[in-house]
């Protein structure tokens, strides 16, 4: 479930930020939420640009660790190592 959760919240951070970008280098004039950052359309799109990239990032890494916890425990122990002195 919190896996789930994560991986929407990462989506949403993606979704955000291409949809920033893209706004920004339509209208480059209109900064929107941004406004505010120092360092006009550069400091704007740089910073939608990071949230697209911490994103994808974070909802593939709740992918796969969503993945991992429902696939159980696996066992890598064959029982044929040697223990040397």
């Amino acid at each position: 479930m919190k896996y789930g959760i994560l991986q929407g919240c990462g989506v949403a951070l993606f979704v955000l930020g291409a949809q920033g970008a893209i706004r920004q280098l339509v209208h480059h004039h209109d900064t929107g939420l941004l406004g505010w950052l120092p360092g006009g359309f550069a400091a704007a799109l740089t910073t939608h640009l990071l949230a697209v990239v911490i994103g994808a990032l974070l909802a593939d890494r709740a992918r796969a660790a969503g993945k991992a916890a429902s696939a159980g425990p696996t066992s890598t122990d064959t029982g044929s190592e040697t223990t040397r002195c």
